[in-house]
């Protein structure tokens, strides 16, 4: 058995996955705790595992620019009082492979003196969007030296210096690997449920032939967008079809007004909605995308505020199995888009191509295989 600790973001995206990997380390006998956040904590422990909070998340903060949904998430992934956390849980856990999220610089940047294998996850394309990264994380790291720190180093010198960058998608769905990135294994979506997510008592019996929608956006806090949920409602009011909306807890049912053919809920196990349905409106995270596909779902983006969904969408047009739209869609835009997406049959058909290149794949399994062949040596080591 190893121990192994995770260096977490707890972002929408990032953390359920996280926790689908973990539990077949778990299950391969393998001991997994997570340091993170404080918002990280409660959601780690429902799933089972072991949470440390890294309690200096948030106390530099106020040194940091104000007035943007960047400064609280820019302090907790940059700030010095991190790193010298992650630094002291480092030591204290002596971990035989530290894990660490793509979005989580501070931690990256100590990695080197870790005395341990590390390796990076990263939960959504990485070469379609290298760029993008790389303005990302350059991005928060002049936020920290607005604050008045030191630089941390760029990207290239973050990620490239780990053993093994481990990315949940097809390798199909990226773009060409691009060279002198050999430590990238793709292993395919990690499509884990937290616990909240149970399967939902819809109004409309399973026999019922009226087209189904799912609207679904973000679930990080940051990327709260009430009059955006509530444009999608009302796109979708005037079609014949169902609507079921879920909020991810960050908007309150009663924030919105629901048309008559529409349930709201806070929280929805995802695949038995989508196994019913016919389109998905959704905001572009990686993992929602891939969960549509995985099902033979076409979709509709607009995408928020996080640096991949534009990237999502692009590839949704692309790959003709939904439309993209602007971030700022207006009711109009979003229903026109439904009714195409509903009424032109290759969406379908395209999307169900996509669906084959997934049927199998077990992207929590693929990683930690990948993580475990980074142990051997490890263990070899201690073992000696």
């Amino acid at each position: 058995m190893a121990k192994i600790l995770w260096l977490n973001w707890s972002g929408g995206g990032n953390l359920p996955p996280s926790l689908g990997i973990a539990r077949v380390l778990t299950e391969r006998g393998h001991a997994v705790a997570f340091a993170g956040r404080p918002e990280m904590v409660p959601r780690v422990e429902e799933a089972g595992f072991r949470a440390i909070e890294l309690t200096q998340a948030y106390t530099q903060v106020d040194l940091y620019p104000q007035g943007t949904f960047l400064t609280r998430m820019s302090c907790y992934l940059t700030s010095p009082a991190v790193v010298a956390q992650v630094r002291s849980v480092v030591a204290s856990e002596r971990a035989d492979l530290i894990l660490i999220d793509a979005m989580f610089p501070a931690a990256l940047s100590e990695a080197p003196g870790f005395g341990c294998p590390s390796a990076m996850v990263c939960h959504t394309f990485i070469f379609r969007q290298l760029e993008m990264w790389r303005g990302m994380i350059a991005r928060l790291d002049k936020m920290r030296q607005q604050a008045g720190f030191e630089g941390l180093p760029a990207l290239d010198d973050l990620w490239r210096t780990r053993d093994r960058i481990i990315v949940t998608t097809l390798a199909e769905f990226d773009t060409e690997p691009v060279p002198g990135w050999e430590m990238v294994r793709h292993v395919g979506p990690v499509l884990e449920d937290e616990r909240v997510a149970v399967a939902a008592e819809l109004p409309w019996a399973a026999s019922d032939r009226t087209p189904l929608v799912l609207v679904s956006f973000s679930t990080g806090f940051e990327q709260r967008m009430v009059d955006k949920l509530q444009r999608a409602l009302d796109a979708l009011s005037e079609l014949p079809v169902h609507v079921v909306a879920t909020t991810g807890g960050i908007v309150g049912p009663d924030e919105l007004v629901a048309p008559a053919n529409a349930v709201v809920l806070n929280y929805a196990a995802h695949d038995p909605i989508m196994k019913r349905a016919a389109l998905v409106v959704t905001h572009g995270g990686h993992g929602t995308a891939m969960r549509a596909l995985r099902n033979g779902v076409p979709m509709v983006i607009i995408p928020g505020l996080a640096g991949d969904q534009p990237f999502v969408a692009a590839a949704v047009q692309e790959w003709k199995v939904g439309r993209a739209l602007p971030g700022d869609a207006d009711t109009a835009a979003m229903k026109s888009a439904a009714q195409e997406v509903l009424s032109e049959p290759f969406y379908r058909r395209n999307a169900e191509t996509r669906a084959n290149a997934l049927a199998g794949v077990n992207g929590a399994s693929n990683a930690a295989s990948a993580i475990e062949a980074l142990l051997r040596p490890a263990e070899a080591r201690r073992l000696a």
